[in-house]
Order: C-alpha cells, then sequence, then structure tokens
C-alpha cells in the first residue's frame, strides 16, 4: 500500500497524548543510559533450575489467572518477601499488606491513580527518577523539588515547604522519597533523617511514598529500616522491585501498603494479573539463592563503579565532579557550568555514547543543567573506559573542556 493511501490516524488521536515514539535502532555502543544491570550477572543457570523444578511442581496452575493465588500474587512470593523485608529493612508485614506488580512502574500508577487528581501538588526530591516526574507531569500534578544534600533530602527545606503549603491551604497528597541508594544521587538517608520525616508527615496529614527499588544494592549491606518500618501510625506506602537485584527484564515489583489503602489499589489492577510465570521462578529461585546472589552481584558492580571513577578522572580531572554513590548503578556527575547536558546527549549519541542528561531527572533545569546520570552496571569495563574517553572528546569539542582541568586528583 502507498503511503499516501494508508489511513490517516491524526484527526482521530485526542489531545494530551506524548510525542510519538521513535523506531528503535538499538543501544548505543557506549550506552550509559537505563537501569539495566550487569548481564553476567543475571543468575541464569539458576533461574533455568528454577524454571523446571516450579513448572514440573505446578505448572497446570498457569491455566487459572493469578494462579488461584488471588488478585495480589503468587503467594510464596509474598511469603519471600515478608521474611526478606523483615530481615534487610525491618518491616514487618504479612502476605495480605503486599501485592505483585509489573515491576516498580505499576506501583508509581497504581499509587498515584489511587491518590491524585489533576491539579493536585505533591511534593519530591529535586533530583530524582525520571519516571516518576514524566507520570506527574501526564497527570496534571503539581511536583514541588525539595532540595538534596550528600545525606538526601533535606528535612529543613521539606519542613519549610511543608508550613508553606498549609498557610497557602494547600496539602500534598504525598511525600515522594527515594531514601536508600536515591536515583540519581546514590545517598543514603540516615536513620535520624527518616525519623524527622515521619514527624513532618504525622503533623502535617501528608503521607510518606518510599520507593526501595536500589536498596538491595548497598557495597556494605547494610542499611537503615525502611520508612514504613518506622512509622507508627500507618502513613506510609512501599515500594520494591527485583528489577536490580535479579534482572529488569523480568518486570517484577512489589507494593507494601496497610490494607486500608491496599484494598483502594486493588480494583485499579485491571490487568488480571502480572506474569506469572516470572513470580514463579522468582520465588522457586530467590527463597535459597537470594542472599548469596546479591553480595555477588554488588561486588561486581561496586567494581565497575571504580573503573568509571578513574576513567572519569583520567579523561576530566577536576572538570567532572561527583561523590562517589553508596550503592546502585548510577553516578551523578556535575560538569562545567557552560555544558548544557540536554545538548551533550545529542552530540554525544552521534558519536556512539548515550547518557541521561540531567534536566530529565530534576525538578530544576537550571540546577541540573550540566549534570548527568551514568549507568555503570551494564557496560564493560572496557567499554566503560572507551566511551568516556569518547564522552570527553565531544565535551572538549562541543563545549571547550580542557583536557584536563587540573593536575590535582579528584577523591571520591
Amino acid at each position: 500500500m502507498s503511503t499516501s493511501a494508508q489511513f490517516d490516524f491524526a484527526p482521530l488521536l485526542p489531545a494530551g497524548l506524548p510525542a510519538p515514539a521513535t523506531r528503535w535502532t538499538g543501544l548505543a555502543k557506549y550506552s550509559f543510559v537505563g537501569g539495566n544491570n550487569d548481564p553476567d550477572q543475571v543468575p541464569v543457570d539458576g533461574l533455568l533450575e528454577a524454571v523446571n523444578a516450579v513448572l514440573k511442581r505446578e505448572g497446570r496452575n498457569l491455566a487459572t489467572y493469578n494462579l488461584a493465588h488471588g488478585p495480589q500474587g503468587y503467594l510464596p512470593l509474598r511469603q519471600f518477601l515478608t521474611e526478606k523485608l523483615k530481615r534487610d529493612a525491618g518491616i514487618a508485614c504479612t502476605p495480605d499488606e503486599i501485592m505483585i506488580v509489573s515491576g516498580s512502574l505499576q506501583a508509581l500508577d497504581l499509587v498515584n491513580h489511587t491518590l491524585l487528581a489533576k491539579g493536585d501538588t505533591v511534593l519530591i526530591e529535586q533530583e530524582t527518577y525520571q519516571g516518576s516526574l514524566n507520570r506527574l507531569t501526564r497527570l496534571g500534578v503539581n511536583a514541588v523539588g525539595i532540595p538534596l544534600d550528600g545525606d538526601g533530602i533535606r528535612i529543613d527545606a521539606l519542613a519549610a515547604a511543608l508550613a508553606d503549603h498549609k498557610r497557602r491551604g494547600i496539602t500534598p497528597k504525598y511525600i515522594y522519597t527515594i531514601p536508600t541508594v536515591q536515583n540519581p544521587t546514590g545517598s543514603i538517608l540516615p536513620e535520624s533523617r527518616r525519623a524527622e520525616m515521619l514527624k513532618l508527615s504525622k503533623e502535617y496529614g501528608v503521607p510518606i511514598f518510599e520507593d526501595d527499588c536500589y536498596a538491595d544494592l548497598i557495597w556494605n549491606g547494610e542499611r537503615p529500616p525502611a520508612i514504613y518500618a518506622m512509622s507508627q501510625h500507618g502513613g506510609v506506602i512501599h515500594i520494591g522491585s527485583f528489577s536490580k537485584s535479579i534482572a529488569p527484564a523480568l518486570r517484577v515489583g512489589f507494593i507494601v501498603a496497610p490494607w486500608e489503602i491496599m484494598s483502594r489499589m486493588l480494583p485499579l489492577k485491571t490487568d488480571a494479573g502480572s506474569g506469572a510465570l516470572e513470580q514463579m521462578v522468582l520465588s522457586e529461585y530467590c527463597a535459597p539463592h537470594f542472599s548469596t546472589h546479591v553480595p555477588r552481584l554488588t561486588k561486581g558492580l561496586r567494581a565497575k563503579l571504580d573503573t568509571l571513577m578513574e576513567a572519569l578522572n583520567e579523561q576530566f580531572g577536576t572538570a567532572a565532579e561527583f561523590e562517589a554513590p553508596k550503592g546502585g548503578i548510577f553516578l551523578w556527575v556535575k560538569l562545567p557550568d557552560n555544558v548544557d547536558t540536554m545538548k551533550l546527549y545529542q552530540a554525544a549519541l552521534a558519536a556512539g555514547v548515550s547518557i541521561n542528561p540531567g534536566p530529565e531527572w530534576s525538578t530544576s533545569k537550571v540546577h541540573s543543567g550540566s549534570r548527568l546520570r551514568l549507568c555503570f552496571a551494564s557496560p564493560s569495563h572496557e567499554q566503560i573506559r572507551e566511551g568516556v574517553a569518547v564522552l570527553a572528546e565531544v565535551c572538549r569539542k562541543e563545549f571547550g573542556v580542557p583536557a584536563r582541568s587540573s593536575n590535582v586528583e579528584k577523591r571520591g
């Protein structure tokens, strides 16, 4: 059929749709984008054993929606999570307070559609997950950024924002935070700040939306208790994921919430259940292997971070500023003020390097304009070194960033 004869859908499209997608042309040669993980660390052999074992034992249950375990997901996986969350995050919950979802993105959607309406206000970390920001924009919600420092969200700034909104007669619908290995900065909110946030939450009647998707990937394996675990009044919704600890393409996440709010989210999950095979396999694999797999994974990720920081120091000197994250898969980098990372993104991509420009991960385009996020988990050590060298060359060519702005080695 010729192009001129094709049906024209354009007049039928409603207002407010996102811009059309571009065709997928593959990952860049040096890909530092997205929340992809280390392909060599996916526990393929263990997952294969789990697939065979659980399908032989329970495969016929695939004939029933939700494996006949109800809309909150496969019960053995929820039981594993109750034990894991108690051990790792201090959360005491029952399987009935957990819902399995299709990645933490569906968790975001369910919480948002339960609590938010157009014109509402939420408080969110100034630098934060792009997926959260984009969703709030699409919903017509006012996202007010709260500044961060090296320990995460600043409680003084949060208190000031809450007081200011109260004076104006506005009650924010929630405080969204990524307290444990913050995305993109990699900070961990200290227990004392978590306690102060809970006090503010109770004082102002604003719940906390705790996104703990990166919490398994801490270098020393030690983390403060989850905000959910510390709450005495139940005003916290907690979400997590297997995307960073096992594999992102599995698309399995979870919500932990009091039944009062869980019961309002469940009717909005109208997909007849998240992928059942993935849930079965994860449960079968994780129960015996999760606690030994994660330390191996984080050891490999830490080594890649070291390679990235060494490459940045070698290629940029003090022109690239960063703090070593305490875990995770991202490094948040500040380049000289004259570097526009939205423009750098395009120039770097043309040279075979993909980066996440800072403004896409922040409520402040000015503050983030010369910042970028680099995912170090997916590329190999060699690709990290080569990709940073190409990126530095693009920065020199496009923005005049000096080959090395100082002989002083950056600490980090």
